[in-house]
């Protein structure tokens, strides 16, 4: 495959067509093949054009991204705008590793306060957002929020806008640098990124936090995103 694209670059083209080109490499080659391809595109200042279903290469790799779904374009974007302001259900539940989590929910008005009513869980709407949202209260939308927003109280980072949930811990994945927590909140699973230092039970009652700040909202009907 290295030297595919060898012969290819001697050649000089104007753009360069790349159809998986990592996808039967080793963990660790496809690492240093992904870096390599990188600083030839910086080399050659040449259009490549990149497919892969792998969205770690695209987001590492990528100047822009368009993401497809069953032929239908979904969304183009650079990458960090795709990750923090994804359009549609999608584009949300294919960016980031862990997944995004979805909770089926319903927008309700408390004591003044915009809630999002998870029947297991409420959490509060930040202020400054409540205007978005007003035309959706009393309606089903979808929550989403990202493992990497949902922390352990004891180690979550100072001045976020935290909401506390109670949940039930399923499973939890030491991966050195964080821990995967796998937690069980009625019928809503979802995971948690959270600082290598917790120590969550499995089948233990654990409290996390949720920063709305970085919350996402969804129309159930259209799946799109509301902001």
């Amino acid at each position: 495959q290295r030297v595919a694209v060898g012969r290819a670059i001697v050649r000089e083209p104007k753009v360069f067509l790349f159809d998986e080109p990592l996808s039967n490499l080793d963990a660790k080659l496809r690492v240093e093949t992904r870096a390599n391809i990188s600083k030839l595109h910086l080399q050659l200042e040449t259009t490549f054009i990149y497919v892969t279903h792998d969205q770690m290469e695209a987001m590492t790799m990528a100047s822009r991204i368009a993401v497809i779904n069953k032929g239908i374009l979904q969304q183009i974007d650079t990458p960090q705008h795709l990750y923090d302001y994804p359009d549609n259900l999608f584009v949300a539940g294919f960016i980031g590793s862990p997944a995004m989590n979805f909770f089926n929910a319903v927008l309700r008005r408390e004591d003044g306060k915009l809630i999002v009513d998870g029947d297991s869980f409420k959490v509060k709407i930040p202020d400054e957002r409540v205007n978005i949202y007003n035309a959706y209260v009393d309606k089903q939308i979808i929550f989403g929020i990202r493992p990497e927003d949902i922390h352990n109280p004891q180690f979550a980072p100072p001045g976020i806008n935290a909401q506390e949930v109670t949940a039930n811990v399923d499973v939890t994945e030491l991966m050195g640098n964080e821990i995967f927590v796998h937690l069980k909140s009625n019928d809503h699973y979802f995971v948690a990124r959270v600082d290598p230092r917790s120590r969550y039970v499995i089948g233990e009652d654990a409290k996390v936090l949720f920063n709305m700040s970085n919350m996402h909202i969804f129309d159930r009907e259209t799946e799109k995103a509301i902001r």
